[in-house]
């Protein structure tokens, strides 16, 4: 009888501890992200402080990974200069966000998942026929098929300017989209509590809630993306 009072009373107190247990694993899983993205801005500043201007979403004529992540690991982060790999080098620990998990469908697409996208577009796509990018991802030469880097001087509001976020859909970029669709890719809903992780061009980071960054219509929420402060409302899909 003594017994089954003690496995009883254990149970009850594994029942409490779990959910505590659950959210402070939650909570350290947000910090290590948002630890990963401070990073990445100190990597920012290091690499516009290198006359770079801002890492181009495509380096065509850079050695190794030519994405922007490749880019900044090697001139802003200083770290292994020659990997090549894309497979091992997004599974770096600061590359890696530990409350991302993923679907099958990521690796029918992209054989391997990024955990952090960059602001490339800004609120919205080019109009078509234009390649004038909102964001921070370059100015595309059509006639070199390349893309000549964004200075620092053409970002107004650094301070409300975001840079690298979550990437929610494993892909390279950190754009708007519904969150219907984002969440076909895994976790996006739960990954931080319905919100993501944010890292500005002045090296700050927020955590605005999902809704507020994909759903959001206002000029608050827009001009964030943009890199002249304004809202582009007229490139919203209708």
């Amino acid at each position: 009888m003594e017994l089954l009072v003690c496995i009883a009373i254990i149970a009850v107190l594994a029942a409490l501890l779990l959910p505590a247990l659950s959210q402070a694993k939650k909570r350290a899983q947000r910090i290590q992200c948002v630890g990963n993205l401070h990073q990445m801005g100190i990597g920012l500043h290091n690499f516009l402080a290198n006359g770079n201007g801002y890492p181009e979403i495509i380096a065509v004529k850079a050695e190794g990974n030519k994405t922007w992540a490749g880019q900044l690991q090697r001139e802003g982060l200083g770290l292994d200069q020659h990997e090549t790999n894309l497979t091992n080098f997004y599974k770096k620990e600061v590359w890696v966000c530990p409350s991302a998990r993923w679907n099958a469908k990521v690796w029918s697409i992209y054989g391997f998942p990024c955990c952090y996208g960059y602001n490339r577009d800004g609120s919205s796509y080019p109009v078509s026929g234009t390649n004038d990018y909102f964001g921070l991802g370059g100015h595309f030469d059509s006639k070199a098929l390349i893309f000549i880097p964004i200075t620092e001087f053409e970002v107004a509001v650094p301070s409300d300017m975001m840079a690298i976020g979550d990437s929610l859909d494993a892909s390279i970029e950190f754009q708007r989209d519904s969150l219907t669709h984002l969440e076909t890719y895994g976790n996006t809903l739960a990954r931080h509590q319905g919100k993501a992780n944010v890292v500005f061009c002045d090296g700050h980071v927020e955590s605005p809630t999902l809704k507020f960054l994909f759903e959001d219509t206002s000029d608050e929420a827009l001009r964030r993306w943009n890199r002249d402060h304004q809202p582009h409302r007229e490139r919203l899909a209708p």
